[in-house]
Order: structure tokens, then C-alpha cells, then sequence
């Protein structure tokens, strides 16, 4: 029987491959760590009289890297970036502001947000919250807080001056 070593040899031709096949650009060297440790968990798992190791270890590879593309995009969703405009509407010009959530409260009222958007606001870019917590502080299910987020950025990515890009 090979040794890892040699496996990983032979076949990093292969995890290159995938990587091209689902146009990681991005990450490259972290997707092909990845793709080792699909090859490592391959190697442990393969058994020899259900097939060959090359369709296993491809199969399992390109799965293991399928899997983190779900997670990072799934994540990328969830996040809320703001962009350098964003910040700049926040900036204490005349030095009315006592502090940044006085800024981000006027920013909101700015933008005719409501109660429960603006709370979203407050939790989510000043207290750095996500969903489940806002939802378990606030008492109320995971889908109310995200109708609050889709209508808190809907109104926010309206006024294209203060947010170039926003997503969530």
C-alpha cells in the first residue's frame, strides 16, 4: 500500500484540476488545503473493492471543496458590509453627535426607518449582533428580524450616494 506522501504526489495534479473546474480564484491556497484533506479523508476511507481511488479521491475532493464554496457564500449572505460612503454619512461634522450610536440613530431617522428597523441597524453594525441573538434579545421569531434587515437595507441601498454596495 502507498503512503500518503506518495498519494499526495500523484494526485495534487488532481486537486489543481478541481480548482479550475469551479473557478477558485479567490483563497486558492486555503480551497487547496481543502483539497488535501479531502484527499487525506479519502485515503482513510477508500475501500479498494468498492472502485477506484482516482474517481473516490476526485469525488471526494471536489465535495469537501463544493462544501466550503456553500459555507463561505452562505456566510458572505449573512454579512453586512457598508461601504466607505456609508461611514462618511456617520462622520460627526458639526459635533452634534455624542457618540457613534447617535450617529447611526440619525443616519436611520435619515432614512425613515421604523422602530423595529432601526433596532437592526443597532444590533447589527454597532453591536456586531446576528440574527438568532437580535431575535433572542428582542423576543421575537428569526423571520421578523430579517424582514427588519431586508427592509432596513432596502430603504438604506435606496439613497445610492450613501451606500454603493451593500450586502447582506
Amino acid at each position: 500500500m502507498e503512503s500518503f506522501e506518495e498519494v499526495k504526489t500523484q494526485y495534487t495534479p488532481m486537486i489543481h484540476s478541481i480548482l479550475r473546474t469551479l473557478q477558485i480564484y479567490k483563497n486558492k491556497e486555503e480551497f487547496f488545503q481543502i483539497g488535501l484533506i479531502g484527499l487525506w479523508e479519502a485515503f482513510e476511507r477508500f475501500n479498494p473493492q468498492k472502485g477506484s481511488f482516482t474517481s473516490y479521491a476526485y469525488v471526494y475532493i471536489k465535495g469537501k471543496m463544493l462544501t466550503e464554496l456553500k459555507r463561505a457564500k452562505n456566510e458572505e449572505d449573512h454579512s453586512f458590509i457598508a461601504t466607505e460612503p456609508f461611514f462618511e454619512l456617520l462622520e460627526d461634522t458639526n459635533g452634534t453627535f455624542s457618540d457613534e450610536e447617535d450617529r447611526i440613530l440619525a443616519v436611520c431617522q435619515q432614512h425613515q426607518l421604523t422602530e423595529n428597523q432601526t433596532k437592526w441597524v443597532i444590533y447589527h453594525c454597532y453591536k456586531a449582533l446576528k440574527i438568532g441573538q437580535i431575535a433572542a434579545i428582542e423576543n421575537v421569531s428569526v423571520s421578523a428580524v430579517k424582514a427588519w434587515r431586508t427592509g432596513a437595507l432596502n430603504k438604506l441601498r435606496a439613497d445610492k450616494d450613501i451606500l454603493q454596495e451593500l450586502t447582506y
